[in-house]
């Protein structure tokens, strides 16, 4: 009886050990699977309420500049040449053999002062023969003089003797000038370019030795319409530019207006003449020039890098004010101005189109801001713009 009651229980046993031997993997899935249907569930009840929520944008940091009006006088513009007020290849005026020269390849001279010498040696001994000559010549005259005066010797003979005195005297005076042609000379102050010659070379007459230009002021060689002749005269202001000092302006004054229109292109020469005393121009350079007449007229005038440029149309981005209705705050917003660009001048443009005096708008970073943004004006660090800048030398 024993045997058969343990072996009922033993089987009882084995039986509720299948039952249960899967379930406790299966239960821990499920509690995972619960875990992750909670997390999500909150996750959706926040995301929920954050879409309930309206999204507030801060403002942000722009700096503002006033749409100012102006008196812009109108300009004729122009391209040119720079020329020297004094130049010259400087030549020798005989010919012979180069003994010494006295300048260094790009430096300055002064009027008179020695830039090359020519061997003279044939000359000087020709000057001491005709220095004797005429010493005695003048040794004659003198005791001529002295027979003239006791009545010794006849007028005619004194005369003779003044006469030869001053055929010597002649000749000396000749071998000198020779001499002194054979020194060339600078023939005014300027900045010497590369010589062409060198020592022992034996040179023509007339051939060149060095270029001597003179760099403060130069001319600015340029032209413009006949019918602009009218409104232009001697003393009108001038500015010029060249590609080879970027950003640099240099003043000056229309200083003459040719008597004649070429009959080809029907334009009139002019000439301005510029101050250049850091020599950073040169004659023969390229330049744009700009003359300013006396009419002035009234014009808008804004930053240039307050503009948005694009192909569709040029914007600017107008602050204005805007009063909220529920809370009556007031905030500035941004709205996006299409205008038309004139021409610029320095650091501004003209804006002939879309824009009021006293109007305030960005005056940078414009590539960033979108219509109806909001914003909040700085203009502690904002940069200066000037019709005239000048680059400061680094």
């Amino acid at each position: 009886m024993h045997d058969v009651a343990r072996r009922v229980k033993e089987r009882d046993q084995s039986r509720f050990a299948k039952m249960f031997r899967g379930r406790p993997v299966l239960f821990g899935v499920l509690g995972v699977l619960l875990i992750f249907v909670l997390l999500a569930l909150i996750k959706f009840m926040q995301i929920r309420k954050m879409m309930a929520m309206p999204m507030v944008i801060p403002p942000t940091t722009v700096s503002s500049v006033e749409v100012k009006q102006e008196d812009w006088p109108p300009i004729f513009s122009s391209i040119g040449t720079i020329s020297a007020v004094q130049g010259a290849t400087v030549s020798a005026e005989l010919a012979g053999t180069v003994a010494e020269i006295k300048f260094e390849n790009g430096g300055i001279a002064k009027k008179g002062e020695l830039l090359v010498k020519l061997d003279t040696s044939a000359e000087e001994g020709l000057l001491k023969n005709a220095q004797s000559d005429r010493e005695l010549a003048r040794a004659n005259l003198e005791r001529t003089r002295d027979l003239a005066r006791g009545k010794v010797v006849s007028k005619q003979e004194l005369d003779a003797a003044e006469s030869l005195f001053g055929q010597k005297q002649g000749t000396v005076d000749n071998i000198n000038a020779t001499m002194r042609k054979k020194q060339v000379l600078a023939p005014f102050d300027g900045q010497l370019g590369i010589r062409q010659v060198n020592v022992g070379q034996m040179i023509t007459a007339g051939q060149q030795v060095v270029s001597l230009q003179a760099l403060d002021p130069l001319y600015v060689d340029f032209a413009l319409p006949q019918q602009d002749l009218p409104r232009l005269s001697a003393g009108l202001e001038v500015r010029v530019h060249t590609d080879v000092v970027a950003g640099r302006e240099f003043s000056g004054k229309l200083t003459a207006l040719n008597s004649s229109v070429d009959p080809v292109t029907r334009n009139v020469t002019l000439q301005a003449t510029i101050e250049n005393k850091d020599h950073a121009l040169r004659p023969g350079m390229f330049a744009k020039i700009d003359v300013l007449l006396l009419d002035k007229q009234q014009t808008l005038v804004v930053p240039g890098t307050a503009v948005s440029y694009a192909p569709y149309g040029d914007s600017v981005f107008v602050i204005e004010k805007k009063k909220d209705e529920k809370t009556g705050k007031e905030t500035q917003i941004l709205r996006q101005q299409f205008v038309r660009v004139g021409e610029a001048r320095g650091d501004f443009v003209s804006i002939t189109k879309g824009l009021e005096p006293g109007q305030q708008i960005v005056s940078t970073g414009v590539f960033k801001l979108r219509n109806g943004m909001g914003v909040v004006i700085n203009n502690d660090l904002a940069p200066k713009p000037q019709l005239n800048p000048k680059p400061s030398d680094t």
